[in-house]
């Protein structure tokens, strides 16, 4: 498979030979199991989709029910994703481990970045906050974002205050530190995207 589904646990430290402690993300990365594969002459294209973690019944419709019951799945996975098919394509039921990513030595990282509201263009956009001496009164304000005369318009894609994160967002190419095929866990160099408990989606490079 050239992805897996987990969740992220937080960051921690792990100690190399030399003594130097090195930051890592935690993440608890399946086990997944395989809910239908996408074939080319039912759905146009060839995929396989992946479902992890479990919901309620009651928080999932009668057709979603339906859909997961056929892939033998006694509880409806809590996140479900496709990934495109390599090699050998496998059976609906199949289940997949941290342990597909042995030898693997870089991944990217794929999650929903932390909410942070309506927010200004200093923390939005890193601007420069105006200087507070010598009769300025534009000490966080954005500035003029005008035209001339002609447009007469503002042109879209100024970077202006707005809603600031809650999007998708990839980090590529981190370093794989350490894989805990016991517990499920990903050591990952670095800061992956989202909050703690939030959904990933971890791809091979």
């Amino acid at each position: 498979m050239k992805g897996i589904l987990g969740k992220k646990l937080g960051m921690s430290q792990l100690f190399l030979e030399d003594g130097s402690a090195l930051g890592v993300t935690v993440i608890e990365a399946g086990p997944c199991k395989v809910t239908q594969i996408r074939s080319a002459d039912n759905d146009g294209y060839e995929a396989v989709q992946v479902g992890y973690g479990a919901r309620k019944a009651k928080n999932v419709s009668k057709a979603e029910l339906g859909h997961f019951a056929k892939s033998g799945l006694e509880t409806a996975p809590a996140f479900v994703m496709e990934f495109p098919i390599e090699g050998e394509t496998p059976s609906v039921g199949a289940e997949f481990t941290v342990s597909d990513f042995e030898g693997v030595k870089t991944v990217s990282v794929r999650g929903t970045s932390k909410g942070r509201g309506f927010a200004g263009t200093i923390k939005r956009h890193n601007f420069r906050r105006g200087r507070e001496t010598h009769g300025n009164v534009n000490h966080r304000a954005p500035g003029s974002v005008g035209q001339h005369t002609y447009p007469a318009r503002t042109i879209p894609g100024k970077k202006l205050p707005g809603h600031y994160g809650a999007a998708s967002c990839t980090v590529r190419n981190l370093q794989l530190v350490r894989i805990d095929a016991e517990n499920n866990l990903l050591y990952i160099r670095g800061a992956v995207p989202g909050p703690i408990n939030g959904l990933l989606i971890v791809e091979k490079n």
